[in-house]
């Protein structure tokens, strides 16, 4: 197969991270890859790793972007893909737009991811009108289901998305010259037991009911420290600021630690205790669940959205109410005192099935059309 992704850019992000991880596994499998994007830093990797790239602005959110119609159409018909995979609103608009005009006979299969809960609106839809929908969660398939039944042509399918088990698993274990460095700059950690909350800092994100268990718990357990793991954005630096001032004013200064963005999270995640996601609005998918499920660190997290199912699937017990602190600070110390309750990643969340199911509903879709065996 000859398989073409698009999506705005190739920098950081899951949506990127998740178009690069799929593209060496085609390649690896023995099809062809290629991905349109305006470019960016992931452009080096995805070629090292033998897909092509082909550059084209299809990025912005402007009118002006419906100048790239004809160019993505002449893309499209040169390279003639067998299926054409879009992972973004404006690059699914404009793909659409391209596609539609195309021999029916003749173009590839339509194929959408919808990575969130997109605002309902017409200009979301798109990603349900494609020939078959991937949906990264049942809580987005749920969605998708509830509010874009119009727009289906069939239903979503669920794929969710993998963690990287050879970056992520029970074997990682920091060197001994991170904890110095660490410990350099966080002197405060050296001989704590460390709780942490990865996640970017912005008001749902769940810092705030973080900051008030560590305040219950350090009345009793003198030996824990709080790790906030995540960057502020450049318009959410007050919000970075409002915390830091709520950890000195209930005397935590010494207890809660704001780390800013790291990009060694898997060595955070395997020095803590326990991890947490305490998202107050339902997120789409819990990477950080599965990320400290693979690393075999237990996980904590509101029984809301994508990270509750995939805490119902790694390690139910971490199950909590959303606003019950009692129930928080209760199970903490649950497993505080339980060290040997460990999460078990579920075949589901790994890349190799997020791969492996996304390439079988790639062929099922060419086998309506053929007639021919899935595995051809």
């Amino acid at each position: 197969m000859k398989i073409m992704q698009l999506l705005p850019a190739l920098n950081s992000g899951g949506v990127e991270r998740g178009t690069v991880d799929l593209a060496r596994f085609l390649v690896a499998d023995g099809h062809q890859s290629i991905v349109v994007s305006s470019g960016g830093s992931m452009v080096n990797q995805l070629n090292a790793e033998g897909s092509v790239h082909i550059e084209l602005p299809i990025h912005k959110k402007s009118i002006f972007s419906l100048l790239q119609v004809r160019p993505l159409r002449e893309v499209i018909t040169r390279e003639k893909p067998d299926i054409v995979h879009v992972r973004s609103r404006v690059p699914a608009w404009l793909t659409y737009l391209a596609w539609r005009n195309l021999d029916p006979t003749e173009r590839p299969r339509l194929v959408s991811t919808a990575h969130g809960l997109y605002s309902i609106n017409p200009y979301s839809a798109i990603m349900a009108k494609t020939e078959q929908v991937i949906a990264i969660s049942e809580c987005v398939n749920n969605y998708l289901l509830e509010n874009y039944a119009s727009d289906l042509k069939r239903p979503p399918k669920v794929v969710y998305r993998g963690v990287d088990t050879d970056e992520f698993n029970p074997g990682v274990q920091p060197p001994e010259s991170w904890y110095q460095k660490v410990h350099m700059e966080f002197p405060q950690l050296a001989g704590k037991r460390w709780l942490l909350l990865p996640g970017r800092l912005t008001r749902w994100k769940g810092q705030e009911d973080f900051i008030n268990l560590i305040q219950q718990l350090v009345q009793s357990h003198s030996d824990i420290h709080g790790i906030i793991l995540g960057g502020a954005e450049q318009n959410k630096q007050h919000y970075a600021d409002e915390l830091v001032q709520k950890i000195h004013s209930l005397g935590l200064g010494k207890h809660v630690t704001l780390t800013g963005h790291r990009n060694d999270i898997r060595h955070w995640y395997s020095a803590s205790s326990l991890v947490y996601n305490l998202s107050r609005r339902p997120e789409p998918f819990g990477r950080t669940v599965i990320e400290s499920a693979a690393i075999g660190t237990p996980i904590i997290g509101y029984n809301i959205g994508g990270p509750a199912e995939s805490l119902n699937a790694c390690f139910p017990q971490g199950l909590v109410d959303i606003n019950d602190s009692e129930a928080l600070f209760t199970r903490t110390q649950e497993l505080l005192n339980d060290p040997e309750q460990k999460p078990q990643l579920s075949a589901d969340f790994t890349l190799g099935r997020q791969a492996e199911h996304t390439i079988e509903i790639y062929k099922n879709l060419l086998t309506e059309r053929t007639g021919a065996s899935p595995s051809d």
